[in-house]
């Protein structure tokens, strides 16, 4: 099988240096006047408070145990000897 020939790739251009914007400086006023005071909320005057009566008493509902019947166990009879 032939061998193919090699290609060189030209070398990439330089990427130039751009130039960095500066940052205009602001001068600062001195200190800031203080903020204005909030004024004071006003007091609600007090709500009376219902009072509701007690629920009344629920009665107890009796709980039923079961019970389940003994099944009686019977014997089976007694089987005949042979001689």
């Amino acid at each position: 099988m032939p061998t193919l020939p090699t290609t060189t790739l030209p070398p990439l251009p330089s990427i130039p240096n751009l130039p960095q914007p500066s940052i205009p400086s602001f001068p600062w006023p001195g200190a800031l006047p203080p903020l204005p005071t909030m004024p004071g909320l006003p007091t609600l005057p007090s709500v009376p408070r219902a009072t509701l009566p007690p629920l009344p008493s629920i009665p107890s509902i009796p709980t039923i145990q079961p019970t389940i019947p003994s099944i009686p166990f019977l014997s089976p009879l007694p089987s005949p000897s042979t001689p």
